[in-house]
Formats: structure tokens, sequence, C-alpha cells
């Protein structure tokens, strides 16, 4: 067994330690930042070298074998005892180096972590911070991000979430030229009978306007000859009396104050849980963004300043 260990290092021993959580190579892959095939040859190096099969594999299902689950007894706490060690090493680093990458959608980087990157620049000068703004959906450990910022509802389960702004809401607009045309909308119901500004998703789906109230749900797949995939054009279609929108509350605020557009249908779109920064829980945080997590708790302190992300 010592010779079969020789070589061995702790990307074989933490996959081992994955496959065995998750039961499956893609979602342990996903987990360390993998490929599937690079996990896979992970793993099977490894029981060259120690000389038996930690793990029985079918195509639909992987489990340890009585070694397997041996070894993953004795490595597991020996992991736990090393991720202490680094973690107390690591507090000790007063000051934050290196590059912080962290994920968010376009909107949400402009107007909620854009003023907080400037300070947290200004105060670490020795960290540089890549923000890449997309509004497709990301696997953040699997793309190589120390962290993403996210509405609450849409961050994974597995990932601690750092509120970073207060209430939000998706509302339905209008300009006035348009309303005046065709009438305000008093009901969902209602919608029917106007044109509305669709919005297609990255996954090439359209998306279904969001409603609620006193507890009743809906999801309305509303009508309209104009389909966008961009927040922007939609509001500018907006602006222009193309019909009613259905947006962030965020990305009108200004055409709403200057009565360039009309919010309706108000009692039916009530808010809901604003952005989080969230990162892995499983991993280790780096001082940098333990020093970014800081400056969020700062510039934001609801009741529960930290919590696992619900679904």
């Amino acid at each position: 067994m010592k010779n079969g260990l020789h070589g061995t290092g702790l990307t074989e021993l933490n996959a081992v330690v994955a496959v065995a959580t998750h039961k499956n190579f893609r979602a342990a892959a996903s987990e360390l930042g993998l490929s599937p095939s690079t996990l896979s040859h992970a793993i099977a190096a490894l029981e060259k070298r120690l000389g038996v099969r930690l793990f029985h594999r079918t195509t639909r299902s992987v489990a340890l074998s009585d070694a397997g689950e041996d070894f993953l007894a004795r490595v597991k706490p020996a992991l736990a005892t090393l991720a202490e060690a680094m973690e107390s090493v690591d507090a000790h680093q007063k000051t934050p180096t290196g590059t912080l990458r962290i994920n968010a959608s376009a909107l949400v980087a402009r107007r909620i972590l854009m003023p907080i990157v400037l300070e947290y620049l200004r105060r670490h000068p020795d960290v540089r911070v890549e923000l890449v703004a997309e509004d497709k959906p990301v696997d953040i450990v699997a793309d190589g991000f120390d962290a993403g910022v996210r509405l609450a509802g849409s961050i994974p389960r597995d990932m601690v979430a750092v509120p970073c702004s207060g209430d939000t809401r998706f509302i339905v607009v209008g300009s006035k030229k348009y309303l005046r045309a065709r009438g305000v909308p008093q009901t969902p119901a209602d919608l029917v009978e106007h044109e509305c500004i669709r919005y297609r998703m990255s996954n090439g789906t359209i998306y279904r306007w969001e409603l609620s109230r006193s507890g009743e749900e809906l999801a309305v797949d509303v009508k309209g000859r104009l389909t966008l995939d961009d927040d922007e054009a939609v509001v500018a279609a907006a602006l222009g009396g193309a019909g009613l929108a259905y947006v962030s509350a965020w990305n009108v605020d200004d055409a709403l104050a200057a009565g360039q557009l009309v919010q309706v249908l108000g009692d039916w779109t009530p808010p809901e849980p604003g952005v989080c920064l969230y990162y892995p829980a499983h991993r280790h945080a780096s001082a940098s963004l333990r020093a970014l997590v800081a400056l969020i708790r700062e510039r934001h302190r609801p009741a529960r300043a930290e919590t696992h992300a619900r679904g």
C-alpha cells in the first residue's frame, strides 16, 4: 500500500471523496472543476497504483467497493485536517492578494456590483478583479470563478449566499402613449388584449411573465409581435411605445421617475429577495474573497447577513 500511494496527490484523494459523495462522475467533476474524463482517469490511475478497485461502476451507478469504503474512512478525516491547516495558515494573511474572478448578470454587474468592486479595489491595491458579466446560467466552480452574483432565488442550494441588495421587483410597464391608445390592464387576463414585448432567454425559450397576488401565482405566456433577447432593448421598445414589458425595476427606475414609463398591474408584482454574492460551501474562501464578503456585509446589513442559498 505504501508503494501504491507513491506519487498520489490531493487531487486524486479529493476525487475519491467527491465521487463517493455524489455517486456520479459528472457531478463530482463539476465540483472539482475537472472534465469527467480527467476525473475518471485520475481515479483509474489511483486504483492501479493501489492495486485495488475503489469503486464499482456500471452505466447507471457508481458505488464504493469494500476497499473503497475503508480507504475513504481513513482519507476523509486526513483531508479535513489538511484543509483546517491551510485555513489556519491563510488566516494569517492580512493583505488580500491575487486575482478574484466574479461572474454576474449584466444588470447586476452594472447596478449593484460595480460600486462594491470599485470600493474593494480602493481598499485592496494588491488584488486584481476580473468581473465577467453574462446572463446565461453559469457553473462558477466548473468555469473557474471564485464567486458569482445572482438573484437569491436562482442560486444553487450547495452555495453560501451573502445578500448584496434589498428586495427587488419585476414589474409590468408601458409608455403613456401606448396606455392612452390601448388602455390600462386591470388583471392578468387583460394582457390578451395587449401587445406584449416578449423575451427570449439564453436557452431559447420564451419567458413567461411571473405574476402573483394573495397566494395565487401565474406564469403568463404573453402574446406580441416583438420578441427580443436583451434587457436594454426591451426597455427601449417599451419607451418607444411598442407595448407592455416585464422588466426589473432596477432597469427602469429612472424612466419611471421621469414619467416616461408607467407601472401597471402593481398588485400582481410583489417584491422578492434581491441579489447575493455566492460561493461554494465546500471550498475554503481565500483572504481576497473573505475581504469582499466583509465589505458587502459592511454595506448591506440585513437581519441574516449570510445563509445557505435556497433554490
